[in-house]
């Protein structure tokens, strides 16, 4: 008899444990389904990370200006005006997160990117002094003088940025920034391609 109530109770307790882990996978599999992402919901969560994917290169340098009057392109005697500026600047470059495009399917994510690009050239006007001006009153500085000079030297800022590559940073952080976003929300097979066409997950 008390074998029999062993069993018995063996029984229900197997029987117990089994039930309790049927209700825990059951309610595992529901939260599982909480846990799914629509692609609009990852575009929104893409897009609020833009800044942190953005690269900066700052810059400090002097320009030298020069000019005079010319007549058949030759310069006038007398007439040449000239400055040296020297200023401090930043450029900063990154991928439009609002044109990325998204194609998810179960754990699997594919996101596609447009290429980098410079998103801003600027020279803070308060860091910039002037040194060496020249005085002629047959050809004095004009304030369009400046503005050129400045105009012209974010053009110089740009080339030598893409030069010395700021676009592939700017495409690697991107890159960088998504892949650990999709990571933190639980993706576990993650592409990510420069193309706008997205294939289909199988």
């Amino acid at each position: 008899m008390g074998r029999l109530r062993t069993n018995f109770a063996t029984y229900l307790f197997l029987a117990t444990t089994i039930v309790l882990a049927l209700m825990l996978g059951i309610n595992s599999m529901k939260i599982t389904r909480m846990k799914r992402y629509d692609t609009t919901t990852v575009l929104s969560k893409i897009i609020h990370i833009q800044e942190l994917a953005t690269v900066k290169y700052s810059y400090s340098g002097v320009i030298g200006f020069k000019d005079n009057f010319k007549i058949l392109n030759i310069g006038v005697p007398l007439t040449d005006k000239y400055f040296l500026l020297k200023y401090n600047g930043y450029l900063k470059a990154g991928v439009d997160f609002s044109r990325v495009k998204v194609n998810i399917n179960g754990d699997k994510v594919h996101v596609s990117m447009p290429p980098a690009q410079i998103f801003d050239v600027v020279i803070d006007e308060n860091s910039v002094t002037v040194y060496g001006e020249s005085e002629n009153a047959f050809n004095p500085i004009k304030i369009s003088d400046y503005n050129k000079a400045l105009i012209d030297e974010k053009a110089t800022m740009r080339q030598d940025a893409i030069r010395q590559g700021i676009l592939k940073d700017a495409d690697n952080q991107a890159g960088i920034a998504i892949k650990s976003l999709l990571q933190e929300m639980g993706f576990k097979h993650i592409d990510i391609t420069s193309e706008l066409t997205i294939p289909e997950l199988h």
